[in-house]
């Protein structure tokens, strides 16, 4: 991955608001939408979830996971070429006692400013879905997976 690829695919990740999130339902793969957003250092994506979802029983009883991120279709792109990453990793809870608590908060909250009424919402959580694997695809043939330091080099990347 080269440094224009490298920004391309932190651009992605720091503009797209929401991601489908892959868990097992009940041994079956389950698929829903989270908006999400990056821990500053890159070491995992923060969700925002209510106790209450089938998503979220999913990843307390497996923590195994996966999100897809990808950029928005413009008029004329070919859906086949929009750029995407996707992200396997294992999704932890982050309770208001966690260390990480207040930087995952101001992580989700500078992105998604609106979503601050959800925090009085006795109901929702904060989880952080620590990534081990990723499949950035910047278009056609255009295909990278990271692992890693070199994952977390990436992104860790600030701007």
């Amino acid at each position: 991955m080269d440094a224009s690829e490298s920004a391309a695919l932190m651009t992605l990740l720091r503009t797209q608001p929401v991601a489908s999130l892959a868990t097992l339902h009940k041994s079956a793969p389950a698929v829903s939408m989270v908006p999400f957003a990056l821990l500053p250092d890159g070491a995992g994506f923060v969700i925002h979830v209510s106790q209450l979802a089938t998503h979220t029983q999913d990843m307390r009883r497996n923590a195994a996971v996966a999100l897809l991120i990808t950029a928005s279709l413009a008029a004329g792109d070919s859906p086949l070429a929009l750029p995407r990453v996707s992200v396997q990793g294992s999704a932890r809870s982050c309770p208001p006692e966690s260390p990480r608590y207040e930087q995952a908060r101001h992580a989700y909250l500078a992105k998604l400013p609106d979503a601050e009424p959800l925090f009085s919402f006795g109901d929702f959580l904060l989880f952080v879905i620590e990534p081990e694997s990723l499949r950035y695809v910047a278009g056609f043939g255009r295909a990278m997976s990271l692992v890693g330091e070199r994952m977390h080099e990436v992104l860790g990347q600030t701007g």
